[in-house]
């Protein structure tokens, strides 16, 4: 593509090397407030439904909250793995493993990271229609994802994580996020061990394309 707008070695490799960072999330270096900031304002960028940003970012830097948001974690996030859904047929066991080997361990430090950002929006996705429960969390995921590629961009990883939400009350309630808003997720954010992160094996698009019928 000779009329492509934007340097394509670098936006795809940006885009297929922003992976879920656990195990090398940088514990001991801060996250300056900045950058958080910096990150959140580009994420605003992206697309919602209606043009309506009801959005509100928490960001949990005070190290006493940290320990009890990341307990929060912990907690919520037991019984699921202790007790992981049975794996599909098509995937490797050994990255499957490898996979549930740094959810653990992002278990096991979620209150040491630096940084736990809870994006939030107004509204009970629960109380709408199917239609509406897809607008809901298509108007703020893409924003997250974009927050997550704006902290690449950075030298910075994250992890989309949505297990604490099995205790959100107990989120809310810490937090002090007031009633009719939702809690979307819990990403730890920190800057990461090397930034050499590499594409993934994925099934060949052939595979999961289909055009005009299934």
């Amino acid at each position: 593509m000779t009329d492509a707008p934007f340097d394509l070695t670098v936006t795809d490799e940006l885009l297929t090397t922003t992976r879920a960072v656990r195990k090398r999330l940088d514990l001991e270096r801060p996250v300056e407030r900045e950058v958080l900031l910096d990150c959140i304002d580009i994420a605003q960028q992206a697309p919602t439904g209606g043009n309506r940003q009801k959005w509100h970012w928490i960001v949990v830097t005070d190290a006493d909250k940290r320990r009890e948001l990341g307990a929060i974690y912990q907690d919520a996030s037991a019984e699921y793995l202790a007790n992981p859904p049975a794996e599909a047929p098509n995937l490797d066991p050994k990255q499957q493993e490898r996979v549930r080997s740094s959810s653990r361990y992002l278990r096991d430090v979620m209150p040491d990271v630096p940084a736990l950002v809870v994006p939030c929006a107004e509204g009970d996705p629960l109380q709408m229609p199917l239609a509406g429960q897809a607008s809901y969390y298509g108007s703020i995921i893409p924003a997250v994802w974009s927050f997550m590629l704006a902290l690449r961009s950075r030298g910075l990883g994250s992890c989309y994580t949505t297990l604490h939400l099995n205790q959100a009350q107990r989120a809310s309630e810490l937090l002090g996020i007031p009633d009719g808003v939702t809690q979307v997720a819990l990403l730890p954010v920190a800057y990461t061990k090397g930034t050499d992160f590499k594409p993934v094996k994925r099934p060949p698009v052939e595979q999961i394309v289909s055009f005009d019928t299934w």
